[in-house]
């Protein structure tokens, strides 16, 4: 695939890699994730201020660099690359994403808020009864008045902990799974009524259970349409698939340039490793898998704006992700042998992390499912 960056992408690139370069070590990311908050405040700030990339997607006339997708990308990648844990997918790729494509009152306020830095979104999505199914809910939110009332638990909320806005999926009408009813709204935080359980995920990140009890909202807190909202839903979902294979692909890229170097100097039976022809072979293959994951995401990102190709490029795009990092990962691991997984070798955080995405936002047993009928069914 010839994908040619613009002049201004490839500074993008080349900032966001310069920064993490220089203050986003392996040892200084670990040392922000063994005190709290988990993450580092100082980091996010300088995203906002000094990069400005917190911006890179949202129009100039909103403040932002003018970019979109493509921009997320870029930005996703080099933090794959460094494993970053600060919450760009929620709150600049998700929170923004509502904000920007639902025609809500006050995005222009709040997409302000996103790029200086100071509102904070995670997705509250995931129900444990609904596995992959974005319209299986059993939260609601009842009318009351010109506002609602919000009742309901959320699992693995990725970045709850440190948010200071939940977007908040819930049904307003129809039956649990029903494809109506269906809506979506911004739920500060600190709402009365909002009960979280905080806990670190095996890659490093934050994550909350987070309960609503009878947690009352204004008529402003909805996001789009009352009860309609499953295809926005669909769409901004497709936007994280693409962003989150970006990250896969620097995550992937480092297992696999990580591994290159180790056996160059792990030696056996007084030469190289690498010079032995069978994991030369294991390398090229992974090698192979990368570059068709990137090609992937690519495509995929290109199609977002394309309503007729946009999901099933996502899910195929994700799907090739999910082999990869299983492939990659695993082969990285075995390579080092016993030491790849353990805590000081940072091929072991990769690994953690490509496994964790291998699941997120549905498996790749499910996009290749929602591939076939979307490629099959569908015709059919």
């Amino acid at each position: 695939m010839d994908f040619s960056f613009t002049e201004e992408q490839s500074m993008l690139r080349d900032t966001v890699a310069s920064y993490l370069s220089d203050h986003y070590s392996f040892d200084q990311r670990r040392t922000a994730l063994a005190k709290e908050p988990g993450w580092s405040p100082a980091i996010w700030k300088a995203f906002a201020e000094e990069l400005g990339i917190l911006g890179a997607p949202f129009s100039e006339e909103l403040g932002g660099l003018g970019g979109g997708p493509i921009e997320n990308m870029i930005v996703m990648e080099e933090f794959g690359k460094a494993l970053v844990v600060e919450p760009y997918l929620g709150t600049v790729v998700i929170g923004g994403g509502f904000l920007k494509h639902s025609g809500h009152p006050n995005a222009e306020a709040l997409i302000g808020q996103v790029i200086a830095g100071e509102a904070i979104f995670a997705f509250a999505y995931a129900e444990p009864q609904g596995r992959y199914n974005l319209a299986d809910l059993k939260t609601t939110a009842k009318k009351d008045g010109a506002g609602y009332v919000l009742n309901g638990m959320k699992a693995v909320v990725v970045g709850a902990p440190y948010a200071t806005h939940l977007i908040v999926t819930a049904r307003t009408g129809g039956g649990q799974r029903d494809a109506q009813g269906v809506s979506v709204f911004i739920v500060e935080k600190n709402a009365p009524g909002i009960t979280t359980r905080d806990y670190p995920t095996v890659d490093g990140f934050r994550a909350s259970e987070v309960t609503f009890e009878n947690v009352k909202l204004g008529g402003e807190a909805l996001v789009g349409p009352e009860g309609q909202a499953l295809p926005l839903v669909e769409k901004i979902v497709d936007e994280a698939i693409a962003a989150t294979c970006a990250e896969a692909c620097g995550v992937l890229t480092t297992l696999h340039q990580g591994t290159l170097e180790y056996t160059k100097q792990r030696k056996q039976f007084g030469q190289p490793i690498s010079s032995f022809q069978v994991l030369q072979h294991r390398m090229v293959d992974m090698f192979i898998q990368v570059e068709q994951s990137i090609s992937m995401t690519y495509m995929a990102t290109i199609k977002l704006s394309d309503e007729s190709e946009r999901t099933k490029a996502a899910a195929a795009a994700k799907v090739q992700i999910g082999k990869a990092c299983r492939f990659v990962g695993q082969n990285a691991i075995q390579l080092h042998g016993g030491m790849g997984m353990t805590d000081e070798l940072a091929i072991g955080h990769y690994f953690k992390r490509a496994t964790m995405i291998e699941s997120a936002f549905g498996s790749t047993d499910h996009h290749l499912a929602r591939y076939e009928f979307l490629s099959l069914g569908q015709a059919a």
